[in-house]
Formats: C-alpha cells, sequence, structure tokens
C-alpha cells in the first residue's frame, strides 16, 4: 500500500529502534518529512542517514516522553525547525517481564510514565496545536496513531502490568478521538501482536521463544513491516471516517 504523503511533517516516538524506526521509514518513503524522536539521539541520527540516503526526509529531536518539560520542549522545537505536525504516532513503550507479586514500585512507575502518561502528554501537547490550527484552516485533518497492543485485550502471562498500559492506551484513544474529533483531528490506535525485533529476536530463538510461537494461532510472529499497511491507512487523508478505532494486528491472538 502506498498514499501520498508529500508535505506533511510526521512525528514519530521511540524512533531510535524496532516498530518506531519501521514507522518513521514507511511515513518517508510515502513522502513525509519525518521527525524522529528518543533519548538515544545516535540511534536517531543513524536512522536519519538510512532514509536519507533512499531520498527520504527526517529531521532528529531528543524527547525523554517521561520528562513533560522535554515533550513541550520537542514539540516546539519542531513546528519550529520544521513547520506545524500533521501526524503523530505515539509509539514509545517500555516493558519488564515477572509476575505481578515481585513488581516494584519503580518498575509500576517506569511502564505507566512512559506507556500511558508519556503517551497522553504528548498527544496532549500535539493536539492542542492542531486544535488552534483547525480554529483558522478550513478542513484542517490532523492523524494520531496510538500504539496500544494486544495486551490490551488479552492478558499475557509475566507481563500483567504491561497489559495494564496498554489497555489504558486503548480507553485514552477513544477519549481522544471523543473530544478531538469534532477539530478535524483523528485519534486511532494500532494493536500489535508478537512482532520480531531487534530487542527480542534473541527470545524467539531461544527454546522458551520456539515452544510460545508454536502456541500462537499460525506458529509464527510478525515483523514491524507487517503494520505498514495499516499505519499508512490511519494516516491517509483517505481515511477521514476513521476515528477512534482500535484495531488488532495480531495474526488472530486476540480471537484465539
Amino acid at each position: 500500500m502506498r498514499t501520498n504523503l508529500k508535505e506533511k511533517i510526521a512525528v514519530v516516538t521511540g524512533a531510535s529502534s524496532g516498530l518506531g524506526a519501521q514507522f518513521a521509514r514507511v511515513l518517508a518513503a510515502n513522502g513525509a518529512l519525518v521527525v524522529l524522536t528518543a533519548r538515544r539521539v545516535e540511534r536517531l541520527k543513524e536512522l536519519r542517514a538510512e532514509i536519507e540516503s533512499t531520498g527520504g526526509a527526517a529531521d532528529v529531536v531528543p524527547m525523554d516522553v517521561t520528562d513533560l518539560g522535554s515533550i513541550a520542549a520537542a514539540v516546539a522545537k519542531i513546528e519550529e525547525e520544521n513547520g506545524p505536525i500533521d501526524i503523530l504516532v505515539n509509539n514509545s513503550g517500555v516493558s519488564t517481564v515477572g509476575r505481578l507479586t515481585e513488581v516494584s514500585p519503580v518498575d509500576y512507575d517506569y511502564m505507566f510514565d512512559t506507556n500511558v502518561k508519556g503517551a497522553f502528554f504528548c498527544a496532549q501537547e500535539v493536539a492542542k496545536r492542531m486544535i488552534a490550527r483547525s480554529k483558522s484552516q478550513q478542513a484542517f485533518r490532523g492523524r494520531i496513531v496510538n500504539i496500544a497492543s494486544v495486551a490490551a485485550f488479552k492478558v499475557l502471562s509475566q507481563i500483567g502490568v504491561y497489559c495494564m498500559t496498554k489497555a489504558a492506551v486503548v480507553h485514552m484513544t477513544r477519549a481522544q478521538a471523543m473530544e478531538w474529533g469534532r477539530y478535524g483531528i483523528n485519534v486511532n490506535a494500532i494493536c500489535p501482536g508478537y512482532i520480531r525485533t531487534e530487542m527480542n529476536q534473541e527470545h524467539w530463538d531461544s527454546e522458551q521463544g520456539h515452544k510460545l510461537m508454536q502456541m500462537l494461532p499460525r506458529k509464527r510472529v510478525g515483523t514491524p513491516a507487517d503494520l505498514d499497511s495499516l499505519l499508512l491507512m490511519l494516516v491517509a487523508e483517505e481515511s477521514q471516517f476513521i476515528n477512534g478505532a482500535i484495531i488488532a494486528a495480531d495474526d488472530g491472538l486476540s480471537v484465539s
């Protein structure tokens, strides 16, 4: 799938690796100027060079989503240097592994501060600017895509608090869609299933990973590119009637 994103400014949080990096690649390949944000600036610079080598356009702006001042400063810098934001892919996310009885307050705050609080205030900062634009720009269309997880629907072993955070992201998406839709802002969520990335590939290559894979509906895991077409659909001009949608891309895991 392809769509025309020329003259669009797209921001991807957590773009230094995994899904975020792939989201940035596909948006740039379809014409957007992609602003890469994360804490690992050197990784962002490497991705920018990769995108530019294939004819795309990218910028790098450091952002720590657990620091509200960093969010506000980054969004202001993005708009000052590149222009008003049209698309936000709210992707930053973290997890820890362990039984609920083993979760420490530090673990709990780590996940909720990034996955819920950080995602909320990133969206809020961008939405406030989009709302201001909508009041002076006829037929304004903004796009916010929150990255949740199949874990929002299906409690998965050893990552209970992560599941809780992603369930919150789903409800957050619906609330944002209801409140901001009147300003031409469409807010939707993608809920990926198990995806192989550089951060977890050792697990999928292990004996434990192979056992888990055999329990999945089609005995396989996805790749970041398996989400390309869904992301493009949600950010396209043609998707103006899709608002508040929570879409699973999980190879059938959530219904198994």
